[in-house]
């Protein structure tokens, strides 16, 4: 079910893509975002080491999602911001896929105002075009999910990253996708919980899968994180950072229980 979801996913950013073409071409698109203030917020370097309470989290603006529908249709993304920052955010997630999740650039652009964290676009990247789109909406770091992605691709988004000064949370699912991630050269490694045929999230993927990652990379704990405990079981087998989605917008005040996880 999860593959023919991610199939039709991708298929509507490639029409989505050839729509944004028809309005502004690559290679000028390319132009105006390496000629456009490189100034990033420091994503990577944030999440290299656990913060004063222990841990990171990345908390994301999630409207919606395929799995769990509306979750909060009506949330007011300037507010969550400012919240996400006082309850003790490292980092900000922006979903900015509209068919499935009912993000926007616009709450990306919302978010970046209210907020001064360091921010990740999260989407369905495939094409280079969306990470010169990416550089140029203010993205700090993108997403790049292993799975939708050719080995070659996969590293030539990193280099091209690289390049626009944009760090990259690299999302696997799968010891084999780790390998290809590593090979990559990814050193920003998101384990997503998720089962991608059931749904169903489950954290000792993450414990299980983190023990194959190279020193030199770090792990970001994805899905399925809902509570301290949660938090304290992953930081046992070593994680520090956590992208955490739904259960904070689905939390009444987000500034309290974000500072409840804080362990």
């Amino acid at each position: 079910m999860a593959t023919d979801f991610l199939n039709k996913i991708v298929e509507h950013k490639r029409q989505e893509i050839e729509a944004a073409k028809s309005r502004i071409s690559e290679h000028d698109l390319m132009e105006q975002a390496l000629a456009a203030d490189q100034h990033r917020r420091p994503f990577f370097k944030t999440l290299a080491s656990p913060g004063n309470s222990g841990v990171n989290i990345i908390a994301e603006i999630k409207r919606a999602s395929p799995s769990k529908g509306p979750i909060r249709p009506d949330l007011d993304a300037a507010h969550y911001a400012t919240s996400y920052q006082r309850g003790g955010a490292a980092c900000i997630s922006v979903l900015t896929e509209s068919a499935y999740f009912k993000g926007s650039f616009e709450d990306f652009r919302v978010v970046r105002n209210a907020s001064t964290l360091p921010m990740l676009r999260k989407d369905f990247l495939i094409s280079s075009y969306q990470i010169y789109e990416s550089a140029l909406l203010g993205a700090d770091a993108v997403l790049l999910i292993a799975k939708i992605l050719s080995k070659q691709q996969l590293k030539d988004y990193l280099k091209l990253c690289a390049e626009l000064k944009l760090d990259v949370l690299t999302e696997v699912h799968s010891e084999q996708e780790i390998e290809i991630a590593t090979e990559a050269g990814a050193k920003l490694i998101g384990i997503n919980n998720r089962n991608l045929r059931t749904f169903e999230t489950s954290l000792d993927t993450c414990v299980r899968m983190s023990e194959l990652l190279m020193p030199h990379q770090i792990a970001v704990a994805e899905s399925g994180i809902r509570t301290r405990e949660d938090i304290v079981k992953l930081k046992q087998a070593g994680i520090f950072n956590f992208l955490i989605g739904e259960s904070i917008v689905r939390a009444e005040n987000p500034e309290t229980f974000l500072q409840s996880l804080m362990i």
